[in-house]
């Protein structure tokens, strides 16, 4: 079903942040407006429930937000339909073509207008469903921060889908130890935390080798290339 995931993400997320008590139970409606609150329900971004529910009680509904709101609903559109669409259009273009063969400039223009089609849609959304929720007093945390200017893959992800990293390090990595283990439990709690990344994105096998991928590359850089990748100028970094 549509959202199914993200859906379940704050399930998770309300059941745990009451059991360890860092939120308190909330009335049936509560959690039904939080399980289901429109703007974040189909694409995110994920929003604890010990985030959610102090806004319940504390939540400020105003003209500035509202405006701020209505700002940053446009911007999201702005990103969608300007920007993501045009990639899209360039993309399906070229996307029948790929099977049978396509030049090597063709190929990288198609990675490349791929790349920015999935940022400015994704963040798009992001933006969208952020003033949305400011429309109605609350306040989500972004999703996005400038993603392709990270000077490396770890930082990538500290600053793409930032909802869905938060999600894992609170209710996966730090429960399994995080990084206060033996090297061998980090890389494996890594592992564990990638394989169901790529889990979460799709109940396929292309969908976990990508997270494992990641994962491997992630390790990789913090046992072995970090060091040397941080001595070299920026603009390599971020290449």
């Amino acid at each position: 079903p549509l959202g199914i995931s993200f859906i379940t993400f704050t399930a998770i997320s309300y059941l745990v942040d009451v059991f360890r008590g860092d939120a308190e139970a909330g009335s049936l409606l509560d959690v039904f407006l939080y399980l289901s609150f429109f703007p974040k329900v189909i694409s995110g971004p994920i929003v604890q429930w010990k985030d959610f529910q102090k806004q319940t009680v504390h939540r400020q509904a105003d003209e500035n937000a509202f405006l701020d709101g209505l700002n940053r609903i446009m911007i999201g559109f702005a990103k969608k339909v300007i920007l993501a669409d045009s990639f899209g259009a360039v993309i399906s273009r070229i996307d029948p073509y790929v099977g049978v063969g396509i030049d090597v400039p063709t190929a990288w223009l198609f990675a490349f207008f791929y790349m920015m089609q999935i940022y400015y849609d994704f963040s798009g959304y992001s933006d969208i469903a952020i003033g949305l929720a400011r429309l109605f007093g609350f306040h989500f945390k972004e999703n996005f921060q400038f993603p392709y200017r990270s000077k490396s893959i770890t930082e990538f992800w500290r600053r793409w889908h930032i909802s869905l990293g938060t999600w894992f390090r609170s209710y996966i990595y730090i429960p399994l130890g995080g990084n206060r283990v033996t090297v061998p439990r980090h890389l494996l709690n890594l592992l564990i935390v990638w394989f169901l990344t790529g889990l979460w994105h799709g109940a396929s096998w292309n969908f976990v080798a990508w997270g494992l991928f990641y994962g491997v590359i992630l390790i990789t850089e913090k046992y072995f290339t970090g060091k040397i990748l941080a001595k070299l100028p920026g603009a390599v970094q971020t290449i």
